[in-house]
């Protein structure tokens, strides 16, 4: 398989105490744009002595802090006083944050609430949890349905990543290890393609304008031409397969998982340690499982299948019946 991903953990060089950091260029501007002077060293010293802190940054995100259910709506001049910055600095950070779409006005020009993005961030957050807490236990039921390790991956740009696994207990299949964190290339993989299902012709030219692509077997898609017959055609069935196409002795089943708004938010995945999935009789029944446990944990995101949803229907399928 992949070999995992190794990241190193950056090192924090401690200084000598009573050192102080030579403060740059990028510094000295990023305190001027977000209407710092120089004078304001106590609200400085606030930020706990780290010179990493971004002082711009930091009263921003405290200004949106101070927003709650008992206190939904206020004012530049009481979030001044509670956050202890001039007027004029904190005007601008509200203005920064109506621009970004955090906040919005009410009552005139005067005061703010919490806008969209904010509750946007929310369910991001609120779906980055329960994508692993939700479906690690629907992992687990279909790895114990089957006998075959499951995973689930989702997009970052041109990569997938592995970010939940129920791993088979059967000795025979436990030879395929598949780490969280392993990365894999998007356009190699039936993951990928199942996982790129959302995106037009111009948003995937826009992720590869390379006129190739780099090639990891021959039945890697060539051009991105190929790789959105390849997403297509996944979309259409509402699952993919894969028998040794991007590595030899692995076949996949892989079916999409969709959040609440309907966009596809991960991928589902048993794994099989061999070559090919094998007759109907076998690969039906297991296409059938996966996309009903994708489906399951696409509910569980508040996803509502559409009457024309492809995996919903594959979910609903019954098994090829044995001669």
């Amino acid at each position: 398989m992949a070999k995992e991903e190794q990241t190193g953990a950056g090192r924090k060089h401690a200084r000598p105490r009573g050192a102080t950091a030579p403060a740059s260029q990028d510094d000295a501007a990023l305190s001027h744009a977000d209407g710092a002077d120089t004078t304001d060293s106590p609200d400085e010293e606030s930020t706990g002595g780290s010179t990493y802190l971004v002082p711009g940054l930091e009263r921003g995100l405290r200004i949106l802090a101070e927003f709650s259910a008992r206190e939904p709506i206020l004012g530049a001049p009481e979030l001044s006083k509670r956050i202890g910055i001039p007027r004029t600095t904190t005007f601008r950070l509200l203005q920064t944050l109506e621009a970004l779409g955090f906040l919005e006005r009410v009552n005139g020009d005067r005061y703010f609430r919490l806008s969209v993005a904010v509750l946007r961030l929310g369910f991001e957050y609120l779906s980055s949890l329960e994508l692993t807490d939700v479906g690690t236990p629907i992992l687990e039921r279909l790895r114990d349905a089957t006998g075959l390790s499951t995973h689930l991956l989702i997009r970052d740009q041109r990569d997938v990543v592995f970010v939940a696994k129920a791993q088979t207990h059967e000795p025979m299949f436990s030879s395929v290890k598949v780490h969280v964190g392993t990365r894999l290339p998007a356009h190699a993989t039936v993951h990928g393609q199942v996982l790129m299902g959302d995106l037009s012709f111009e948003e995937l030219r826009q992720l590869y304008p390379e006129p190739q692509l780099e090639r990891f077997t021959e039945r890697t898609p060539a051009t991105v031409e190929e790789l959105y017959g390849r997403v297509r055609e996944s979309a259409a069935l509402g699952y993919a397969l894969s028998e040794a196409s991007f590595e030899r002795g692995i076949s996949v089943v892989s079916a999409p998982v969709r959040d609440q708004s309907g966009k596809i938010a991960a991928a589902l995945t048993v794994t099989i340690p061999r070559s090919d999935i094998g007759e109907a009789e076998e690969r039906e029944p297991l296409i059938i499982a996966v996309c009903q446990a994708a489906l399951e944990l696409s509910e569980r995101l508040s996803y509502r299948p559409r009457p024309d949803d492809p995996t919903a229907a594959q979910a609903r399928r019954r098994p090829v019946a044995a001669n």
